[in-house]
């Protein structure tokens, strides 16, 4: 388990340093959203086939669905509100600026 955790984050920290320093070719970067969405439906299948497979899983789905459910509507509800919160507090800070900028 340890050698997985270090070999993920040899990865992540090959990419930062890749992409810092500039090593990674124009024309890969112009094609990164679709290599990223690529990447991203080919895990997500593969999750499902891992779910699909186990049988505990599948037993305590309702449950499971149930518990998703909560901690998604919670997430996207507290997300909305630290955002208008922040926005709040930021367009102040603004409109204070811009008006002393004014006069």
């Amino acid at each position: 388990m340890n050698l997985r955790l270090i070999l993920y984050l040899s990865i992540l920290l090959l990419g930062a340093i890749l992409g810092y320093k500039d090593l990674i070719s124009k024309k890969i970067l112009s094609r990164l959203n679709t290599l990223q969405s690529i990447s991203l439906l080919f895990l997500l299948f593969i999750m499902g086939i891992r779910i699909g497979v186990d049988e505990k899983v599948i037993n305590s789905f309702l449950k499971l669905g149930f518990q998703a459910i909560i901690i998604s509507v919670f997430s996207i509800f507290f997300s909305v509100l630290f955002v208008k919160l922040v926005r709040m507090v930021a367009f102040k800070e603004t409109d204070k600026v811009g008006y002393k900028g004014e006069s």
